[in-house]
């Protein structure tokens, strides 16, 4: 359908002396916005300035920054492509940094990258530890689709296991690493994943890495300088190994369909890509994520994966 034209009418000088006699077409009296809104209205102005867009080659997540001297929190998914760890930071403002990430964690899918700049940035404050409940109104914000400095709003639903936290406020592709708030406009989780059954948009199924790991996590970090190199965190594994499990280098979503691939990744290499689905690993049938998980969560040096592409069903060997 083509755009609609809008045709704007010329006044002349006698018409607006005319049309200054008529009442203006919009209210003159101030909104009166419900409790509920306004608590809306004002995390957003508190928040939305210490959000930022962090761009790394084609692709966007965002970011919190969450001291003023530039520190910036982010999922480690976000910057995990980037070349000699440097990003690229966009502020609400449209002021743009370079930024180096200078530590990591996979298992629990942060990052924080140092903004190369002297200028004061406004810090979004982190919730305290006994202040994330679940059925507490929460608040999103990111760039969705590119789309900067977008609003949504849920409940938390669900603390898992783990600790991470669930929501029903909207979280699409391009929200990773962006906060989730509370009604103080405090930081309770950093988004990072949807469960989004055959590479649909957002279903009400949100997830979010608890701040009270977050907080644990910038704490052993935030002194890090980009001279010192990136940290990366280690995971412990059940044998008490401190080293970090393997990756894929995909992202599946509840069926275990793999909706994309990472550049570069074992999954890259041996030809996998969106579409296929996981069937098995090493002879064993999968049919949850979990068990995908606690399987490289064993540190295997090598799997055999048994995929489905169309109607053909083949094994095909990664070595980590």
């Amino acid at each position: 359908m083509k755009p609609q034209r809008l045709l704007l009418s010329v006044l002349t000088a006698g018409a607006i002396a005319t049309s200054s006699l008529v009442s203006p077409p919009f209210s003159t009296v101030a909104t009166a916005f419900s409790a509920d809104e306004q608590t809306s209205i004002n995390v957003y102005q508190q928040a939305s300035p210490s959000v930022v867009t962090i761009r790394v080659g084609r692709g966007a997540g965002s970011g919190s920054i969450i001291s003023a001297d530039g520190l910036v929190l982010t999922n480690d998914h976000v910057v995990s492509s980037a070349r000699n760890g440097r990003v690229e930071v966009l502020t609400s403002t449209g002021q743009t940094y370079i930024g180096d990430v200078i530590a990591t964690d996979r298992r629990n899918d942060l990052a924080l990258v140092r903004l190369r700049t002297s200028d004061p940035l406004p810090a979004l404050r982190v919730a305290s530890r006994d202040g994330i409940q679940v059925g507490q109104r929460v608040y999103a914000i990111g760039s969705p689709f590119g789309l900067s400095g977008t609003f949504t709003t849920g409940i938390l639903s669900r603390i898992a296991d783990n600790g991470d936290l669930q929501t029903d406020a909207a979280i699409n592709p391009g929200n990773s690493g962006g906060p989730l708030l509370n009604s103080n406009g405090e930081l309770i989780g950093v988004n990072k994943a949807i469960l989004s059954p055959n590479r649909g948009g957002n279903i009400g199924i949100g997830f979010a890495t608890s701040a009270t790991v977050a907080q644990d996590f910038i704490a052993a970090n935030r002194s890090r300088t980009v001279a010192q190199g990136t940290s990366r965190t280690p995971s412990p594994s059940p044998s008490g190994s401190t080293s970090p499990p393997p990756r894929l280098g995909i992202e599946v979503n509840a069926g275990l369909v793999i909706q994309s691939v990472e550049r570069g990744s074992p999954a890259a290499q041996i030809g996998l890509r969106s579409g296929d689905r996981l069937l098995g690993v090493n002879g064993t049938r999968l049919q949850r994520i979990e068990q995908l998980l606690a399987f490289l969560n064993t540190r295997p040096d090598s799997a055999v994966f048994t995929i489905s592409r169309g109607r053909r069903v083949a094994n095909v060997r990664v070595n980590f």
